[in-house]
């Protein structure tokens, strides 16, 4: 049985889209005779903080599903402030860092990116090691981060990461991306570099459509994920109008921005707004099942981000409304898998509304059943990592 060795930043019982990209890749990889590993840190996100299980030790061993999880210490910190998100970085890297250059490791290694730090040592010690890199990049930086203002385009910082990002891409053996734009922008740098797209596409076992569609109760919006800058959900709060909808908006997740929307729902201006805190996916998908529509927004358009939720909710059968701009908004229109409005564009979104709340139940049921038989078919994870396993990317 061949080893692969998955480095990432992110794996449950962390929360988010990141953490269960990764735990799928290594699930299907276990399925298709890999002997996986995973190296990552002590879990502590979204919160920020340490779990319990995981308070007080330096590294810890595990084993999830058959795979075996390695995880060091951090100093873990979702704070707005850059130096301490740095600094948790950075505790990471180096912890990653003295595990990559002292222990054994297989001959295949599967590097996430970003965090661009994480990803830029990793391969710096694995191409000395001569092991086979395959980079699995789910945003493109330091691009992603110039668009969202957290990094000033022409300083010190951006040089080193364009220095970084260049690096990872030359010294990588094969690049799996997780949009068409991160493909494109790889060639553009590294025109001979071998590049696959892989789409973050759920494995929910789902093989009939278990939403139910309640006829006498409002049209149930739904967002839920990382409360984060780049979701830009509390600016949605203040913008959106339900005031004479039928139609009410339901928050589920964490993040930075979760003190914020609390704090904005708290002052009662807008009850149809409500804030639910944040579950395991489990739970998650159960609450789900008599809603009706995913709202997947994000802040500003950002070159090369497809958010997952597109897949993960098309695949249970939700409608969505996109609100994100970019290549998320051509999956969407070319799949027919809901309503787009223009990022940013607020008037728009709440246009995109009214026309929603004219639907009725029978309307919405329909459209579930349409959309969870094309995802079914359009997005299915163990046909698109047994086309890149013969193509030999694995």
């Amino acid at each position: 049985m061949e080893e692969i060795l998955i480095i990432s930043n992110y794996y449950p019982p962390e929360k988010g889209a990141a953490a269960n990209r990764i735990e799928q890749l290594a699930l299907k990889l276990r399925q298709n005779n890999y002997r996986v590993s995973v190296v990552c840190p002590l879990g502590n996100y979204p919160k920020g903080e340490l779990f319990p299980e995981y308070k007080g030790k330096f590294s810890v061993t595990e084993n999830r599903d058959n795979i075996t999880v390695k995880r060091l210490w951090i100093y873990p910190s979702v704070s707005k402030n850059i130096f301490f998100r740095i600094l948790s970085v950075l505790s990471f890297s180096l912890c990653l860092l003295g595990y990559l250059l002292f222990r054994k490791t297989p001959k295949k290694v599967v590097v996430q990116s970003p965090p661009l730090l994480l990803s830029f040592l990793s391969v710096l010690v694995l191409s000395l090691k001569n092991k086979k890199i395959i980079l699995n990049i789910s945003d493109l930086w330091p691009l992603a981060a110039i668009e969202l203002k957290a990094v000033k385009a022409g300083s010190f910082s951006h040089k080193v990461s364009l220095f970084m990002e260049r690096f990872i891409y030359k010294k990588a053996t094969v690049i799996i991306g997780q949009s068409e734009e991160i493909l494109t922008h790889v060639k553009t740098l590294f025109t001979e570099k071998k590049a696959f797209l892989y789409r973050n596409f759920p494995d929910h076992k789902a093989n009939t459509l278990a939403l139910k569609t309640i006829e006498n109760e409002p049209i149930k919006l739904f967002f839920a994920g990382l409360l984060g800058i780049a979701q830009g959900v509390s600016e949605l709060c203040k913008q959106i109008d339900l005031k004479d909808l039928n139609i009410e908006l339901h928050l589920f997740g964490d993040g930075a921005e979760k003190v914020a929307i609390e704090s904005l729902i708290a002052d009662g201006k807008n009850p149809k707004i409500v804030y639910h805190g944040i579950m395991d996916r489990k739970a998650l998908h159960e609450t789900l099942q008599t809603f009706d529509i995913a709202l997947v927004p994000l802040k500003t358009r950002i070159y090369g981000s497809v958010p997952s939720k597109i897949f993960e909710y098309t695949a249970l059968g939700f409608p969505v409304l996109y609100f994100g701009g970019g290549e998320g908004e051509t999956i969407v229109e070319k799949n027919q898998l809901g309503w787009v409005a223009s990022v940013g564009n607020f008037e728009a979104l709440n246009e995109k509304l009214v026309a929603i709340a004219q639907l009725n139940k029978a309307d919405l049921a329909l459209m579930k059943t349409r959309i969870f038989n094309k995802a079914q078919l359009a997005f299915d994870l163990d046909n698109q990592l047994k086309d890149l396993i013969e193509k030999g990317v694995f």
